[in-house]
């Protein structure tokens, strides 16, 4: 277990990991996506994800604290559930949603990127500077904790305040009014509460960051009390900085031209408001924000991926590489992201990475009710209703894409089987060796 290294995290590292991953993937890559089925009312859209997020972190918050352990999720669902099916299933379905986060956030930088240029085939560059991006965040992350701890922890506060000075900017350019925070209803009207509903999923999604947190456990210091630290403050931070900025884009460009402008709406927002010093401005934080949210990402799954395999609950072979396991991992999560980064477009991988996830925290917060709740001294009231609200998100975002993208369900649904059934075969195979060894 070399690799993994007690204490090498500050309760400000741990935060600033939180707070790359989330706001890498929130404000930049999701936001467009968020306000394209929620129309002028995506800001409070944004509130209420954070509210249900906090439900969710609670299960998360309760076990680290009782039982603090990098690779956490996997800790949790094998405290719940044994090494079971169940437990590695999920597991892995949250490393997939983390390395599909990475992916989005890859093609996230591509589209910003490039509005500082003007070339003729941007479906083609955009991958390329996201697999760019990607390779990068490798090279980052092999050179260890510390290098990552601190240029994470300024990558944080460089984008942290950058994104507060064109949320402030765009809102002082435009006008701000307290009358501006309660949008028109003729503009909302076209949205049904399913619509919203989905909207709510992808905005989940966009602060699900906090369970890189928690997979980093015990590499934190004190992280029986700075685990739960952690999430709490990443969670706040992003709630203001996520409501500031869809405020102040909202209030600079009309619905139809966010969406236009999805993958990009951010860059778009800053044109009236501050002209090309503003574009350059919001790029040079999204390229910031992009960076350091991947290098978050990728250290978090490595570390993840890394215990599943300690822990006997996913295949793992070296493929001829030298070093420790949680090297090999770097590799593999990189390369898949390159996949999804190359071959899927933004909005459908911020759907599978949301269904993903959805899922997986059903069964986190079951566990918890069913199994641990009195081990760990949790409120059955808190974990029913963060189980309840993931349901009825999932399901609406079911039916939304059901109507409008179904092959989205059907790679979804084809990953989860294949995750469901080859670890079952895993395991059995795993569990008659062990007998015969015995």
């Amino acid at each position: 277990m070399g690799q993994y290294k007690k204490g090498s995290l500050s309760l400000l590292g741990s935060v600033a990991l939180g707070t790359g991953v989330m706001i890498g993937a929130g404000i930049f890559a999701l936001l467009g996506q968020v306000a394209e089925l929620s129309g002028t009312w995506f800001p409070y859209i944004f509130l209420l994800g954070a509210v249900i997020s906090g439900f969710s972190a609670y299960s998360y918050i309760k076990v680290s604290n009782a039982y603090p352990s990098a690779g956490g999720i996997a800790m949790i669902l094998q405290k719940a559930y044994g090494k079971t099916t169940i437990t590695a299933s999920a597991s892995l379905l949250m490393a997939l949603s983390m390395v599909i986060n990475e992916s989005l956030v890859a093609r996230t930088f591509g589209s910003y990127t490039l509005q500082l240029f003007t070339v003729e085939n941007k479906a083609l560059w955009i991958p390329v500077l996201g697999v760019g991006l990607l390779i990068f965040a490798f090279l980052i992350n092999i050179s260890g904790n510390r290098l990552i701890g601190k240029s994470s922890l300024v990558m944080a506060f460089v984008k942290i305040a950058g994104i507060l000075i064109f949320a402030v900017g765009a809102l002082w350019a435009v006008g701000f009014s307290l009358e501006g925070l309660i949008p028109k209803p003729s503009e909302s009207t076209d949205y049904s509460a399913a619509s919203y509903i989905g909207a709510l999923a992808l905005s989940i999604l966009a602060y699900k960051g906090f369970t890189t947190i928690t997979n980093s456990g015990d590499e934190i210091t004190k992280p029986k009390k700075n685990v739960g630290r952690s999430i709490i403050i990443s969670l706040l931070i992003c709630t203001v900085v996520y409501f500031l900025v869809a405020y102040a884009v909202n209030s600079s460009l009309s619905i139809s031209e966010i969406v236009k402008a999805k993958d990009y709406s951010l860059a778009e927002a800053a044109k009236p408001a501050f002209g090309d010093y503003g574009l350059y401005f919001t790029v040079g934080i999204a390229i910031v924000a992009t960076i350091s949210g991947i290098i978050a990402s990728i250290f978090a799954v490595s570390r993840m991926t890394a215990m599943l395999t300690d822990m006997k609950l996913i295949p793992h072979s070296h493929f001829g590489m030298p070093g420790r396991i949680q090297k090999h991992m770097l590799v593999y999560t990189v390369v898949i992201a390159i996949v999804l980064t190359v071959f899927f477009d933004l909005s459908r991988i911020a759907s599978m990475g949301a269904i993903f996830y959805l899922v997986m925290d059903m069964i986190i917060h079951w566990g918890v009710f069913k199994h641990l709740r009195k081990e760990v001294k949790a409120n059955a009231v808190i974990l029913i209703t963060a189980l309840v609200l993931d349901l009825i998100v999932l399901v609406a975002f079911l039916w939304i894409k059901l109507s409008s993208d179904i092959l989205v369900l059907i790679v979804s649904a084809g990953i989860m089987l294949i995750v469901f059934i080859g670890e079952k075969w895993f395991l059995n195979r795993t569990d008659k060796s062990e007998f015969i060894e015995s």
